[in-house]
């Protein structure tokens, strides 16, 4: 069909998971299964809606065809009235046909791994990073996620050097995927006598989390070192050598946890960690592998991109990868970033359609 791409491999794909789904040990493996049947309910939906286009199709021509070899007046006038309609939906229903055809990423639906480091501006940076922190903490909680830290290093100023944790609930990687990147904030320093705005940043990780089965980590490409955690003094200091740092030798890849009491525990944590590094590494190399023009990609995943700017004296937020601005930063930062999530998947999928329907031409 004009403006898109061929139907039939998406069709011959349905058949191919629909039988799978028909043999007894298809729910063995539940994350496998699981991600079989939402790729099958959204091939039936681009099936169904593939057929009402054509319907809708049929009917356009019908429309054409009155008003070319009918001399009736009012049947002419009513068949444009209605054409114009059709014509309206059809356009629809080919951009939900597009959409649907997007492939789905397995990863959507997985819990999610974010680290905020603080970049250039010292205290302040350190500052900006608990800010970044806190607001994704407050939008979790909107969601009804799950917020559980893994790793953390705090700053002489009260903010974060570093800050590791992790996301569990519903479609948190799809949600969360587009803020990865360098953040940038603009705005008078708590310590600023003067009243002179400093400029600083934070860089922002969104790991999908990987499981076993997805990374193969090998004992002996790993060094694990135990030491003595460090903790604030008084009674909530750690007195066990429970820290954990783990070398992953074939990248060179760190990775400390000293949040637990437990050696175990911070092992665990840890080796999330890695996992979710080495799978996120793993997919950026099978993404330069086939993109063609990876700078028109919203979720580049790459922190040195400065994708956006909080400028708290003008209360402005600026997304610069879509050109989006948003005068409502104290709400902002308070959890309140789902519009502007929103606005980027629906960039990201725009880009996507287009790419699609450059495919069908």
């Amino acid at each position: 069909m004009e403006g898109l791409p061929p139907i039939e491999p998406f069709l011959e794909r349905l058949d191919t998971l629909s039988k799978k789904m028909e043999s007894p040990d298809f729910y063995n493996d539940q994350r496998a299964a699981s991600q079989a049947s939402r790729e099958c309910r959204q091939l039936e939906k681009l099936r169904d809606m593939y057929r009402s286009l054509e319907k809708t199709h049929a009917q356009i021509q019908e429309n054409k065809d009155i008003i070319s070899e009918n001399s009736d007046p009012e049947l002419v006038e009513l068949a444009k009235e209605d054409l114009t309609e059709l014509e309206a939906a059809s356009q629809t229903q080919k951009n939900e046909i597009l959409k649907l055809m997007i492939p789905a990423d397995p990863t959507d639906s997985r819990n999610t791994v974010v680290e905020i480091r603080a970049g250039t501006g010292g205290d302040e940076a350190s500052l900006f990073a608990a800010d970044l922190y806190r607001m994704y903490c407050r939008y979790a909680d909107s969601r009804g996620w799950k917020v559980e830290n893994l790793s953390s290093s705090e700053s002489p100023a009260g903010g974060f050097k570093e800050i590791c944790f992790l996301l569990s609930g519903e479609d948190v990687y799809r949600s969360m995927k587009y803020e990865s990147g360098t953040h940038r904030v603009q705005r008078v320093p708590v310590t600023e006598a003067s009243g002179r705005i400093h400029t600083s940043a934070a860089t922002v990780a969104v790991l999908p989390e990987a499981e076993e089965v997805d990374i193969h980590i090998d004992p002996s490409e790993i060094e694990i070192s135990i030491a003595r955690a460090s903790g604030p003094g008084g009674q909530g200091v750690n007195t066990t050598d429970s820290a954990v740092q783990i070398l992953h030798k074939p990248t060179g890849m760190i990775v400390k946890c000293a949040d637990e009491r437990s050696q175990l525990k911070n092992k665990t944590k840890a080796l999330k960690v890695l996992r979710s590094r080495l799978l996120e590494m793993k997919q950026r190399e099978e993404h330069d592998k086939y993109a063609k023009n990876r700078r028109e990609q919203i979720g580049s995943g790459d922190r040195s991109e400065r994708i956006r700017t909080y400028n708290f004296p003008q209360s402005r937020l600026t997304d610069h990868r879509i050109g989006l601005t948003l005068h409502s930063l104290p709400q902002i930062m308070d959890g309140d970033i789902a519009e502007l999530l929103k606005a980027l998947e629906d960039a990201d999928c725009a880009a996507r359609i287009r790419e699609l329907t450059e495919k069908g031409q």
